[in-house]
């Protein structure tokens, strides 16, 4: 028999008992749809809490010393290291502001667009960042967080880029709104350019907060993290025992690493616990064949009788236990999208991965590799699971099989 002569008789014996082939097939879309909306919804899950650290955080070093680090530090380094892409520091402070009778926190970044860029620190959802000129000028603008227009204007939905706000008794320019990091109805964080924070809140003092490098692409970051150490020690005159207690290098990567072991371990965990739901699904598979192939005991034996080989009869049950399998993973695949979109929105919608540092929408990870996945455990258990019902009737006596009533 060819493979269209196999695909027909497997619909036909399938259509002949539709409520056992559907109820067969629900356990097979269970179990897929478990083991898809589980892979995809971690993985999605995943890529949220790394995104939210930063598309570049793994590449990021996070220097500070026992002393004070300045500008001409940060350039002496830069001509030192060319392992970093990109060398930028920080300068913080705080103020308050009183409005309608109300203390607002207020906590101060000053950095340059390239530190704001490459740290994924700023995701902008009106105005831009500063210009070039604006950085060179030390000018008065500043970027707030969304969080920040309620309390200081009174309306969350105002439109305030291009308005002005109030701080220590100066004016600024708003050019920008930003994701708040940290949601609060009493405190918010505003940036500005690196020299309007030293010379209008830090009263003119060069001291740097933090610095942070940018390594390059196929760098290996703990290298360049020791390289670091050594290479800063001398621009600030330390020996090299001081060295290791005066100056620190930190990376996120070996967070993010940890943090991907522990979702892929949780991946695989809570995949194996919705493959239950597909082994289910196979034994029913095997029951279902099992049944069948006592049905039609006399079937099989007029089919050996006219000519059909044992191999005919072993493949004509295989495909139609395929073909059970492989509806039920097309099925399962597109429900289990489903509830992962659903799950995640849920998500999403309670914020629950903010606990975490980071917030926005969770989007399930769809990809070629969890669509092979499903189709490839769809064909496993037919082909395992249908296996021994045919080798079974495949073995049966012709003669007795004709005898059989």
């Amino acid at each position: 028999m060819n493979a269209r002569d196999l695909l027909r008789e497997a619909v036909r014996a399938l259509e002949a008992n539709k409520g056992r082939s559907l109820l067969t097939i629900l356990g097979i879309v269970i179990g897929i749809a478990s083991v898809i909306a589980m892979t995809s919804l971690i993985g999605g899950v995943r890529n949220n809490l790394v995104s939210g650290l930063g598309l570049n955080a793994a590449r990021l070093v996070y220097i500070s010393a026992a002393s004070t680090m300045n500008q001409d530090t940060v350039d002496d380094l830069k001509a030192v290291m060319p392992s970093y892409e990109a060398i930028e520091g920080t300068a913080m402070s705080y103020t308050q502001k009183k409005v309608n009778d109300k203390d607002i926190s207020i906590s101060i970044t000053g950095a340059s667009n390239q530190y704001y860029e490459m740290t994924g620190q700023l995701k902008l959802v009106e105005g831009r960042l500063f210009s070039q000129q604006e950085e060179s000028a030390d000018a008065r603008v500043c970027i707030i967080e969304r969080n920040g227009i309620k309390m200081l204007f009174g309306d969350p939905q105002a439109s305030v880029v291009g308005r002005t706000v109030e701080l220590d008794g100066r004016d600024y320019l708003i050019v920008g709104v930003s994701e708040s990091q940290y949601p609060s109805e009493d405190y918010m964080q505003a940036y500005f350019p690196m020299g309007t924070v030293l010379n209008d809140f830090n009263q003119g003092d060069e001291y740097l907060s933090q610095v942070i490098g940018l390594v390059r692409e196929g760098e290996d970051v703990d290298a360049v993290m020791s390289e670091t150490i050594t290479k800063l020690a001398t621009i600030m005159g330390y020996s090299e025992d001081e060295a290791q207690d005066m100056i620190y290098c930190y990376s996120m990567k070996s967070s993010i690493d940890s943090l991907n072991s522990f979702m892929m371990s949780f991946q695989l965990i809570m995949g194996a616990v919705a493959g239950i739901s597909l082994l289910v699904g196979g034994i029913g598979i095997m029951n279902m064949m099992l049944t069948n192939v006592t049905e039609r005991i006399r079937e099989i034996g007029i089919r050996r009788a006219l000519g059909a080989t044992r191999r005919d009869i072993t493949a004509q049950f295989l495909t139609e236990s395929a073909a059970l399998c492989v509806t039920g993973g097309i099925i399962g695949t597109i429900a289990g999208f489903a509830i992962a979109w659903g799950l995640a929105t849920v998500a999403s919608s309670m914020d629950l991965t903010s606990s975490m540092g980071t917030s926005g929408v969770i989007t399930p990870l769809i990809s070629p590799q969890t669509i092979l996945l499903a189709v490839g455990l769809s064909i496993g258990i037919g082909l395992v699971f249908g296996y021994y019902p045919a080798r079974r009737a495949a073995k049966l006596d012709p003669v007795e099989c004709l005898r059989y009533q």
